[in-house]
């Protein structure tokens, strides 16, 4: 779009751009910075206009762009040009992601590499590596905290490391997937050390307090992120005898987006990732970006504009990287990430879906879909070029923040179903199979977090330790059964490292004192490569689950109405123990047209039943056409009714 003050702005920057910069081949740069320069410079002057310095600002801002578009590798930009191609490339049905710590899976980036046979044999092709960067000795939020952007832990390897692993990734097709931490540091980094040697440049990094007066003010409408481990959201520096926000732990700084100086390191950083060979950067924490006195501090509008601030920046310099956000907030809330009054994602392209996650584990827990079918028909449709990320389980704990009214509207009160969901995951209700723990448990209102294994959670533990045969087939099941659901409802499935063989809670992590209090770490585990060796005999555990999922995976990326272009249909079947929807053929996205698959899942331990004539009201007709593309075979029909086994799923085609 042209506009005469941006259009003039941009001519000026350019002509007072650093020589180094003027004599170099920036043809492609030139031309998607003329296409996006009107937004960039619209955004940036929302977020700074009143600064007497903002032109010096967007003159630097340019020149960072530049800087990393020319060190940005060949193969790298040829990546971009391709995907600029086929724009909706991340949209198809043939990634399948899974989320691993780099000591807990495979040692460091060299193991990782040696690893890439077993990924592409489980059907893995996107790979997210949880934290790796510099961070303190002790207690560093799984690594969260990081004390220097540009390097990585010793023990996981050398960047050179990670670009020949992105090499290799990208001979086999595989997506690499990195953190980028942007709301705080730690406390221990260089920024940080400065402020506290007095440094006022550094300082203003930061939000730091000489008295409590206005920390107190921030406290009064803030809540507790850790409110058992690291209560409040501010934290007393003995040598500068200040008061710093420290959100989430007391030894993690928040950064402070109303200084553009931040804006533009942290863009440095994205974009020397994306030149390190990552494919996708996970935004961490982006919910909190922005601080505003009177507030949550969270999902403010700024927040937003930073991280539109933050794409229109890449599309310049690395057009073929994509975002995660990981906010995990309010449903409504988080749709908001992927950018509002937009057709395409102009935040962020893939979003946690955590309100999905969570709603699986309630259904688990009570054995019926009702809050599950009346919390996802309220959910607006996401954006046309956007993607849930569906997951299981993940690093983090299990919250269970849904919508109040929801919870009413299925029957239930809210703080007492809560309450049931808490005991119910931690086996402390009767008849619970689950081996969970809380976490995060706050004593002023009785809310807490729940962290465990898949298997754990699941029941395959326990059933394991009774050696009850009927309740370790009926774990299996489960944790089958949520496998086909986050692999077919539309979206990036995100397996977790070692629910593919029914990995159990890790107590180990009570033995360290730096991990002790956080019940997080049961579910960080170190895989034991002879149990994962089991995954190849048959009548093991291991077996029975890696290589159902392989085949489920399979059948996944062969399947094209699995492919996201908002194809899903809720299907209500009256019954509460079920829950179906229709994944069909998209006129505008699918070059010919595919055939629907209706996905029925059963969350009872007990025999289920669906009327025929509701699949037949949506286009499943002649019971003898149809075919479960899962196992081959057709499926179980008694009268006028489609009979599932317990836990058991169908994913039904018109044969």
């Amino acid at each position: 779009m042209y506009e005469q003050v941006s259009h003039s702005l941009l001519n000026r920057i350019l002509n007072n751009m650093k020589p180094y910069f003027q004599k170099r081949d920036l043809r492609h740069f030139y031309t998607r910075l003329g296409a996006n320069f009107y937004s960039i410079h619209s955004l940036f002057s929302q977020l700074y206009g009143n600064r007497p310095d903002f032109e010096e600002y967007m003159l630097k801002l340019v020149e960072v762009l530049a800087k990393n578009y020319l060190d940005r590798p060949n193969e790298l930009q040829e990546v971009d040009n391709s995907r600029e191609e086929d724009h909706n490339w991340f949209l198809h049905q043939q990634w399948v992601g899974m989320a691993l710590y780099l000591d807990g899976f495979a040692g460091n980036l060299q193991g990782l590499k040696e690893k890439i046979p077993y990924l592409l044999d489980l059907g893995i092709n996107l790979v997210h590596i949880m934290p790796m960067l510099q961070s303190p000795v002790g207690k560093s939020d799984g690594g969260y905290a990081v004390s220097d952007f540009r390097k990585i832990n010793e023990k996981a390897g050398t960047l050179e490391d990670i670009r020949e692993l992105a090499a290799a990734f990208r001979e086999h097709d595989i997506l690499l997937t990195l953190d980028v931490v942007l709301n705080h540091t730690s406390n221990q980094h260089e920024w940080a050390e400065k402020t506290r040697q007095g440094d006022l440049q550094y300082q203003d990094y930061f939000f730091i307090f000489e008295d409590r007066n206005l920390p107190d003010m921030f406290e009064q409408t803030m809540p507790e992120v850790f409110p058992d481990t690291d209560p409040g959201n501010f934290t007393w520096d003995e040598t500068m005898q200040k008061w710093v926000m420290t959100v989430f732990h007391n030894y993690q700084w928040d950064l402070n987006y109303g200084n553009p100086q931040v804006f533009l390191e942290m863009l440095d950083v994205i974009l020397f990732w994306a030149n390190q060979g990552a494919d996708i950067v996970r935004l961490d924490a982006v919910a909190f970006l922005w601080k505003e006195l009177g507030t949550s501090c969270q999902n403010r509008p700024e927040a937003h504009l930073l991280l539109q601030l933050f794409k229109d920046c890449c599309q310049v310099t690395a057009p073929g990287l994509l975002f995660i956000a990981e906010a995990i907030v309010a449903p409504l809330e988080v749709i908001k990430y992927f950018g509002e009054d937009a057709v395409v994602a102009k935040e962020c392209e893939i979003a946690y879906n955590a309100t999905f996650m969570a709603l699986l584990w309630e259904a688990v827990a009570t054995h019926n879909s009702k809050l599950l079918l009346l919390a996802i028909k309220n959910l607006p449709n996401k954006l046309d070029r956007a993607t849930w990320l569906n997951y299981i389980r993940c690093h983090d704990d299990i919250g269970f923040g849904f919508d109040d009214e929801d919870i009413h509207r299925a029957g239930y009160n809210p703080g007492e179903h809560r309450r049931f969901l808490m005991q119910y995951m931690t086996g402390e209700f009767e008849g619970s199979y689950a081996s969970g723990k809380l976490f995060a448990f706050n004593q002023k209102n009785g809310d807490a977090r729940v962290s465990g294994t898949l298997a754990s959670l699941a029941g395959l533990e326990s059933a394991m330790q009774q050696e009850d045969a009927q309740e370790i087939d009926f774990a299996v099941r489960r944790i089958l059964l949520l496998h086909s659901l986050i692999l077919s409802f539309g979206g990036l499935p995100m397996l977790y490292y070692g629910d593919e063989v029914g990995t159990f809670n890790d107590l180990r992590y009570l033995e360290d004192e730096n991990r002790a209090d956080d019940s997080r770490w049961m579910h960080r585990p170190k895989l034991d490569w002879d149990t994962l060796a089991q995954r190849e005999e048959p009548g093991t555990i291991e077996y029975s689950i890696f290589q159902e999922l392989r085949k489920m995976i399979s059948v996944r990326k062969q399947t094209e109405s699995f492919a996201d272009f908002n194809n899903r249909e809720i299907v209500d079947l009256g019954n509460d123990h079920l829950f179906a929807f229709i994944r069909s053929s998209h006129p505008h996205y699918h070059q010919h047209p595919v055939e629907p698959v209706f996905v029925l899942v059963n969350f009872d331990r007990h025999p289920q039943a669906a009327d025929l004539a509701v699949l037949k009201e949506h286009g499943f007709g002649d019971t003898k056409s149809w075919l479960d593309i899962f196992t081959g075979r057709p499926p179980h029909c008694f009268r006028n009714e489609l009979i599932l086994s317990p836990y058991q799923f169908y994913w039904l085609q018109n044969s």
